[in-house]
């Protein structure tokens, strides 16, 4: 059966409530062919999320209406093995207080700091330095990566193409942790690594686990400042003063309205980039900008132009299409916005060093 995670969204909420709740949860589940796995509960923003095996969505829901009537706000699909890496489990926990009817209290946050350190391309690597020093310097990379990570209290929670993902409890240790890798891999490569933190709930607005901040965190790795490390405004908040006061130079913060308008960017560039005939004007126009207005708060914020960006975005999403094979040179140039497909190979040279047609014999 799927494994699905709901949001409950209670203001106020007391641990031992919830502990109670959810012994209700079990004790009816046989009758709604679910297993409640376990919860988290996150009194200071009052959310609570279980974890149950069951049937359907719907399913889920009306055992909760039955049990106590705490309905909730969304539930997701989730993989048991994600929600073990991002937040190291998915039964109770081993030991605890209990309530005066000796039910187990679990009393543990889901609230965690993600980090995603942004990797070169293996096949940018391999062509500047060959097969087989490119295949130990991302292995010696990837180890380095993994070890502060897990030094730092944290979990890796997901390793994809292009970047790998951490997950920590605490905001001060997911930025020493950043802070060391970027140390370390400065004295072993040339290449520049990109580090980005956001910090989430594991449900929201998105399907996905962590959906949001995954998504954040993407679109963050676009920013082109000389720190290469940036974190969310919440984040920052978190982090003890000592330590932000100690490495003010090596982060890049961004403020509540800075992630509205780097989500506000994204979303239009995601709807848009394949229009060839898209110009700035109509970008702006779209955020209720002037044309002056979002020039500066574009390369305030992102490190490039309007136009750079544009083009920034269209290159990465070529370069994916390049990597699964979709399509041909002409194609991909076309389906991401470029106007012919020689001035789709000019720009992919000079951003990577090769035309595309050799990325795609490498990839």
């Amino acid at each position: 059966m799927p494994i699905y995670m709901d949001l409950h969204i209670v203001p106020g909420v007391n641990p031992k409530e919830v502990a109670e709740a959810h012994s209700r949860d079990v004790y009816l589940e046989k009758d709604h062919n679910c297993k409640c796995l376990t919860y988290w509960v996150d009194e200071l923003r009052g959310h609570v999320f279980c974890l149950i095996e069951a049937p359907s969505r719907e399913t889920v829901y009306e055992l909760h209406n039955r049990s106590h009537g705490l309905l909730p706000h969304k539930i997701i699909e989730v993989q048991p093995s994600l929600v073990q890496a991002f937040l190291g489990r998915i039964t109770d926990p081993d030991s605890g207080q209990f309530t005066d009817t000796g039910h187990l209290v679990v009393d543990d946050t889901s609230y965690r700091m993600i980090m995603s350190v942004q990797l070169p391309d293996p096949v940018l690597v391999q062509q500047r330095a060959g097969t087989a020093a490119a295949a130990q310097l991302l292995q010696a990379q990837n180890e380095l990566i993994r070890n502060e990570i897990a030094a730092h209290d944290g979990r890796e929670a997901l390793q994809e193409t292009d970047r790998i993902i951490g997950s920590f409890i605490t905001a001060g240790k997911a930025v020493a942790a950043a802070l060391a890798i970027q140390q370390k891999l400065q004295v072993t490569s040339t290449d520049q690594y990109h580090i980005s933190i956001q910090a989430g709930d594991p449900v929201a607005q998105h399907d996905k686990l962590f959906g949001e901040t995954l998504q954040l965190l993407q679109r963050m790795s676009f920013l082109n400042h000389k720190t290469q490390i940036s974190i969310t405004a919440g984040v920052k908040e978190l982090i003890a003063k000592e330590l932000l006061h100690k490495t003010h130079n090596n982060l890049f913060a961004l403020s509540a309205d800075d992630e509205k308008l780097l989500n506000a960017l994204f979303d239009i560039l995601e709807e848009k980039y394949t229009d060839t005939e898209l110009q700035v004007n109509d970008y702006a126009r779209s955020l209720a900008m002037s044309e002056s207005q979002f020039y500066r708060k574009t390369t305030a914020l992102t490190g490039y132009s309007p136009n750079e960006l544009v083009k920034e975005f269209r290159l990465a999403k070529a370069k994916e299409l390049l990597q699964k094979g979709s399509g041909t040179i002409t194609e991909i140039s076309y389906s991401c916005g470029f106007s012919t497909p020689s001035y789709f190979t000019k720009c992919f040279r000079k951003k990577f060093g090769l035309v595309p047609l050799d990325y795609l014999q490498s990839a």
